[in-house]
């Protein structure tokens, strides 16, 4: 029987589709333990299926597609600690399937397009992320992503990518200015005309003065950088640059620099 937790922390992770939300959960709940977080993916509210969507020439970036007020009531009551059923969209099918029950665990994260749009969801939320993908790594990452793992076509990408272009800069991009973090990833500036985008830029903006959350600093007091060169310019493994960042007892490793 699982207890119920005497606090529940609230993490909006937001950004467009195929942006790298699932890459960067993992990396907390490497952080956290899987054990102490449970992930609650907003695409399960959309209000319509993919063929309703269809129909009503709308996308699911459209706050139209999304049942917000079942959203903001549910997300409340996990931050109360309470277990809620909370509805599935079906990746594969493109359909609602039937609620599934969810318990709280001491930190739960909401993650999708819209964590961060309505109001009364992000006056529930504790901290809040938005990831800002430069739309040439987004267009790379989402080819690869949905020919590989959705069976895709490359012209079928493209197109759905154009088709979402005008919600996502009316309805998604906005929300960076809310959040407390704002991660951008960026195209390298080391390899000229690159396309694989397999080497990357990473620029972490912070908002001052968030309640409970201290700012972290790359570079400060006691912190050491340890560089091994390996002599293969951007082509080998070596760990490259590693940052001891001292206040923290952690070790931030960076494989190409």
């Amino acid at each position: 029987m699982t207890s119920k937790p005497d606090r529940v922390v609230l993490i909006g992770v937001a950004g467009d589709s195929g942006c790298g939300k699932s890459t960067f959960l993992r990396r907390l709940a490497d952080l956290f333990g899987e054990e102490l977080m449970t992930v609650i993916c907003l695409d399960d509210y959309h209000s319509l299926d993919r063929k309703g969507r269809k129909e009503a020439g709308i996308t699911a970036l459209n706050p139209k597609a999304n049942n917000f007020d079942l959203m903001y009531e549910q997300v409340k009551q996990l931050k109360n600690g309470h277990e809620i059923m909370k509805p599935i969209y079906n990746h594969e099918t493109g359909l609602i399937d039937p609620p599934e029950r969810i318990v709280p665990t001491p930190i739960v994260v909401i993650e999708g397009l819209h964590p961060i749009y309505d109001e009364r969801v992000r006056s529930l939320l504790d901290f809040s992320v938005y990831l800002d993908i430069d739309d040439e790594v987004k267009i790379a990452w989402k080819i690869q992503r949905d020919m590989a793992e959705r069976g895709h076509t490359y012209d079928d990408v493209l197109a759905a990518i154009n088709s979402r272009r005008p919600d996502f800069s009316a309805f998604i991009d906005p929300q960076k200015q809310h959040a407390d973090m704002v991660i951008q990833v960026l195209p390298t500036r080391l390899i000229p005309n690159d396309t694989e985008r397999k080497v990357l830029r990473v620029r972490m903006i912070q908002k001052d003065d968030v309640e409970g959350m201290e700012p972290v600093y790359l570079f400060d007091e006691g912190s050491t950088i340890d560089w091994i060169p390996c002599g293969r310019k951007l082509t080998c493994s070596y760990p490259g640059i590693k940052m001891h960042y001292a206040l923290m007892s952690t070790t931030a490793t960076v494989s190409r620099f």
